[in-house]
Formats: structure tokens, C-alpha cells, sequence
């Protein structure tokens, strides 16, 4: 009788541990060793560069927690229990997103998560009976919240997220304040990396004006294209990106909410994980910083 063949089971086990007997024959301790055979294997092309990445980032997985990754409170983008359908719509159409919290007075009292898809159905059903809508009823159609308190870790929040197939919680600080919120898309960039869909910044536009002073920056823009959109003369003889030039200019890997000046401007991080920069807010100043508060920099709000 022939032999059965390997089970995924053995078959992985055989994978695992020919990579291992080949790099590192000792017993693996911490995740520190095993990255280091990650990198070993990816520098033999046992595998490609990008699956030693993924593999990093999972291995980083269980050590963040929901506030590495959240949407501050004060970038939250909410809707107000009394806003009208019409209202509703226009907001809808204008971000983009496709589930918004409900509040009432204030940030902090948040009633419901709306999802778009729910309002497009009334809105659908509406029409069919003459655009009418005397019985709309916002609170008739949001989801109740779920709450996560922003200690909570990455690897926990993406078990409840597909366990109660929730896509959006608010997150609460040590004092039950909402902090801000996060998405399971928010948690799944810390493994694969930014997921752009089609209401992300087309073609990867670096620069995006927000104000008449205010523009939005992506940290990967190369200064070259900072100075000329800016008329600005920083240099970039040590970094090639304006992100980096930040990073630099703080002294550190840059959190949320962190400011920096540089000149004439105040940077704000919008976006950054435990690895990265991803996005600014680039603000004109109304005034020419003294030498004392050229270059300086601030904690977050």
C-alpha cells in the first residue's frame, strides 16, 4: 500500500524546520532570535524581501495596543443625532466613509455607529414613495457602539472585531473619555501595510490643501517637491523626504499628534505607527519664528 501523503500539519512543521536547523540549530527564546532568522532566511532568499516584512510586522502584532493605531478623538469625523438626511448625504459623499460615530452634545457621548449602506437603503426606499422622507429617524438606523479602552492589544481587538464582525469601535481612555476611534482596517495596516481604496488620495497626491494655510502632506514626499509647492529651502542633503526631515527635527520616530516647526510652518502628525510616518498637516504660521522656536517641537495634545 502506498504511504499516505504529508498533512498540511507535517508539511508546514517540515518547512519551519529546515528553515531553522538551517540558520539557527539552538532553541529560539524570544522574538528578537527569531527575527534575526527571519532576516538571516530573507538575506538568502529563502523567501522574498516583502514576506520577511509581513512576518515582522506580526511578530510586532502582540505588542501594540489600540492606542498606537486609533484616530485621535479630535480627527474623528461624527455626525450629530440631529443632522438631516439631506445633510447626512452631503457628508457621505464629501468623505468618503462608510460608517460614521453618532453623537449627541458633545464627543464624548457617542449613541451609535451609522453605516452608510443602512442610510442609502432608507434613502432607496424613499425615493420609491415620492422623495418624501416626514419620518426619518437617525437613531432608528445607527448600530449601538462598541467600546475598547485604548490599552487594549492589536491581536485582542482583531479576535472581537471578527467574533462580533464589528468593523469600527470608539476607544476610551483611563477615565471612560472617548480617545478617538479605530477601524479593523486601522489594525490590519500594522500587518500588510496601507490598504488604499478609491476614496484614498488619488494617485497617490502628496500635497492637499485643506485651508488657505492649511495643506495635508504625505510624509513620503520628497522635499524637492515640498520646496517648490511651498517656496521653502530646506534641504535635503541628509533626507530625501519630508517626513524624514521631521523625524529628524523631533529627535525621534514621531507619534500622533506631535508637533514640530521648521521655519515658518507647524508640522502635525496625523498618522504614524511604531515603524513609520505616514502623514502631516502642514500649517503657514501667522508670524516668522524668533531662533528660539525654529526647529522647536512639542508633545502631543
Amino acid at each position: 500500500m502506498e504511504d499516505e501523503p504529508p498533512s498540511p500539519d507535517s508539511a508546514r512543521q517540515s518547512w519551519w524546520q529546515r528553515l531553522k536547523h538551517r540558520f539557527c540549530p539552538c532553541q529560539i527564546h524570544s522574538v528578537e532570535q527569531m527575527k534575526s532568522l527571519v532576516r538571516q532566511a530573507t538575506e538568502s532568499e529563502v523567501f522574498p524581501l516583502s514576506t520577511g516584512g509581513l512576518i515582522d510586522s506580526v511578530l510586532d502584532f502582540h505588542d501594540l495596543r489600540v492606542r498606537d493605531v486609533m484616530v485621535p478623538r479630535g480627527q474623528m469625523d461624527v455626525i450629530e443625532e440631529g443632522t438631516t438626511l439631506p445633510e447626512l448625504l452631503s457628508a457621505a459623499i464629501e468623505s468618503g466613509h462608510s460608517r460614521y460615530p453618532v453623537i449627541r452634545s458633545n464627543r464624548d457621548e457617542v449613541i451609535g455607529i451609522l453605516l452608510v449602506k443602512e442610510l442609502l437603503r432608507f434613502y432607496a426606499s424613499s425615493q420609491e414613495t415620492g422623495g418624501e422622507n416626514p419620518d426619518f429617524d437617525l437613531l432608528a438606523l445607527v448600530r449601538t457602539p462598541m467600546f475598547v479602552p485604548e490599552s487594549k492589544r492589536l491581536d485582542a481587538l482583531l479576535a472581537e472585531f471578527r467574533l462580533t464582525r464589528t468593523h469600527m469601535a470608539i476607544v476610551l481612555d483611563e477615565f471612560g473619555g472617548v480617545a478617538g476611534l479605530v477601524t479593523i482596517e486601522d489594525v490590519l495596516e500594522e500587518i500588510v501595510g496601507d490598504i488604499d481604496d478609491e476614496f484614498d488620495v488619488e494617485e497617490r497626491v502628496n500635497i492637499r490643501q485643506q485651508a488657505p494655510r492649511r495643506h495635508t502632506v504625505r510624509a513620503l514626499t520628497p522635499i524637492s517637491e515640498f520646496n517648490e509647492a511651498f517656496d521653502t529651502e530646506f534641504s535635503d542633503d541628509e533626507y530625501d523626504t519630508i517626513g524624514g526631515l521631521v523625524s529628524n527635527t523631533l529627535g525621534h520616530l514621531p507619534r500622533r499628534g506631535e508637533v514640530a516647526r521648521l521655519g515658518d510652518y507647524e508640522f502635525k502628525v496625523l498618522g504614524a505607527d511604531r515603524r513609520r510616518l505616514h502623514l502631516l498637516l502642514v500649517t503657514k504660521l501667522d508670524f516668522e519664528p524668533s531662533e528660539e522656536t525654529d526647529g522647536a517641537a512639542s508633545e502631543p495634545g
